[in-house]
């Protein structure tokens, strides 16, 4: 393996310090008169890729701007990034690994070399012993200690382990098959585990525990927790293993938990967590949806790699993406993104972009340990439309935030009813027109007349209908939500990721302070049972920590 790149700092490029200038020159700037102004703005500002579009017409962009970032993008190296990262060089530089999870979603031919290992070889049979265990489940051949078929999964993993299977799970709900319920136990809080084993068959249940080091602090209290209640239900200790699936690297600590070594799937360590649901990782997905499904939605995560790799910067969809998130976070201060799916099966898709882009962005130092003098990642959140329509899209419209916005949405529905796709289409695209749009003073004014209102209500009242518009948007369209296109989506906001982190000159691979709560929960654990070691820490965890002992005494537990 080689060094990947060389990482700049990107306040040292040209194209950084004429975008500068240009956003000064941006100031008064407005979309509503660059389309009035531009019949071929959509035309101009639009491209697709395998039957999905990508519209930023509604950004605050020109033409020139568009190729200063375009600039910026081939300064900053992104090209050779990109296939840096794809053919496996050293990507994470604080690890000293690949980051190879475009890997897992290659074609089953070809060859790809690691530390004198083919991985697509290894990726394959992970694949076929994939499809055996979904095959058995599906048939009825896998049994429960009570000698009866498998009718509910139940997934136990957190992070990267939990929030993409999820989110393909609940995405690819018209595609399911096999008959099963899919659960999946994250949280540590025993209410979640409670809320879920009373729905359950101890005899017809399959748990899957997915962590890599199978040392997972929450990952390994519900796993423990599992096999407690299943013993509990009559599960003879011996018929444990027929319950147990692991995905670990750690294949000693899963077989002394009690799973047989054929039933744990490995992961590899140039698989970050939040990368990892192409892997076994996504054994839950297989099961719900098939092993062709599956597939198909590898497939469509490759096709949207290799136009990323070979697609002209011009004409890339992530590249695209991910300069207009650089233009918004570094030249317009915009400090939060939303992602707004209008679709109900992509209800996780903001869940799982949390943490793919707020884990890989939020970096402080540069790869040669340099403090970032910029801005890096925004904070990401967002819900599923219509509903936010309904609640946080008036801080979008009329706050005094500018929150940078996709919408996502299928032209056609799976699950057609009347014309609710119709209007679900219509509200997208109005919330889309109407930041970009607003509303004038003189247009508040003119209605709120032609309302009827006397004068000095119409005064009163105007100024606070006014909304400002020129708020910027994307707006990706799919032709349906189905494994392939899926994939596609996916894989197209991970590209985004991993080119803005090119660009800010940091690690997209690492994620050193999610280790921190770790090493301290360790150390407040003993806290809570007694008041030992309380005086060296700071008075106010040592008094919150107080707060539940005497919280517990009083419960008697």
């Amino acid at each position: 393996m080689q060094q990947a790149f060389s990482p700049v700092n990107p306040l040292t490029l040209p194209a950084w310090q004429s975008l500068q200038t240009q956003r000064a020159a941006m100031h008064g700037f407005s979309m509503p008169a660059a389309f009035d102004l531009d019949p071929q703005r959509f035309a101009r500002f639009s491209l697709s890729h395998q039957g999905m579009l990508l519209d930023y017409s509604k950004n605050l962009i020109d033409v020139p701007t568009l190729d200063l970032l375009l600039q910026l993008a081939a300064q900053a190296g992104v090209p050779a990034a990109l296939a840096a990262q794809y053919r496996g060089d050293i990507v994470n530089t604080t690890e000293q690994r690949p980051a190879l999870h475009s890997a897992l979603r290659r074609p089953a031919h070809g060859q790809l070399m690691l530390d004198g290992h083919d991985i697509l070889t290894e990726v394959r049979q992970v694949h076929e012993r994939m499809a055996e265990l979904v095959a058995q489940v599906h048939s009825g051949q896998w049994q429960g200690f009570a000698g009866q078929g498998i009718t509910d999964i139940v997934n136990i993993g957190i992070g990267g382990s939990f929030l993409g299977p999820q989110l393909a799970v609940e995405a690819l709900q018209p595609f399911a098959c096999g008959g099963l319920r899919c659960h999946f136990l994250t949280n540590i809080d025993s209410s979640e585990f409670y809320q879920i084993s009373r729905q359950l068959n101890a005899g017809r249940t399959l748990f899957i525990v997915s962590s890599k080091s199978f040392g997972t602090l929450e990952t390994l209290k519900n796993a423990e927790a599992a096999r407690r209640w299943l013993l509990a239900q009559g599960c003879p200790h011996e018929q444990l293993c027929r319950h147990f699936i692991a995905v670990s690297s750690n294949v000693e600590k899963a077989v002394a938990f009690g799973i047989t070594e054929k039933n744990i799937l490995p992961m590899w360590d140039w698989v970050g967590g939040r990368y990892s649901l192409w892997s076994a990782i996504g054994l839950p997905i297989a099961l719900m949806t098939g092993m062709d499904n599956f597939k198909a939605m590898l497939a469509g995560a490759h096709a949207m790699d290799l136009h990323a790799l070979n697609a002209p910067l011009a004409d890339n969809m992530p590249v695209i993406m991910a300069l207009l998130g650089i233009w918004y976070a570094n030249f317009h201060g915009a400090q939060s993104h939303a992602v707004l799916p209008y679709d109900n099966y992509l209800r996780s898709l903001p869940d799982h972009l949390q943490q793919l882009d707020m884990e890989s962005s939020g970096k402080r130092v540069r790869h040669d340990g340099q403090p970032l003098d910029y801005s890096s990642g925004p904070v990401i959140w967002g819900n599923i439309g219509t509903n936010g329509q309904h609640a946080y899209h008036q801080l979008l419209l009329q706050g005094t935030q500018m929150v940078p916005a996709d919408f996502i949405i299928s032209a056609r529905s799976l699950n057609p009813v009347a014309d609710h796709q119709q209007w679900l289409y219509a509200n997208c695209l109005s919330q889309s027109q109407a930041l970009m749009q607003g509303k004038s003073l003189q247009q508040a004014t003119e209605e709120l007349r032609a309302a009827g209102m006397d004068e000095a209500d119409v005064a009163r009242l105007a100024p606070h209908k006014v909304i400002p518009g020129n708020r910027p948007s994307n707006t990706l369209v799919l032709p349906q939500l189905d494994p392939h296109h899926l994939g596609a989506l996916i894989a197209l906001y991970e590209n985004r990721t991993y080119i803005q982190s090119v660009i800010w000159g940091i690690n997209a691979f690492d994620q050193w302070g999610v280790e921190l709560g770790k090493q301290l929960g360790e150390r407040i654990y003993p806290l809570l049972n007694s008041d030992a070691g309380t005086a060296a820490c700071d008075s106010s965890t040592a008094g919150l920590a107080r707060l539940f002992r005497a919280a517990r005494c009083s419960s008697g537990d």
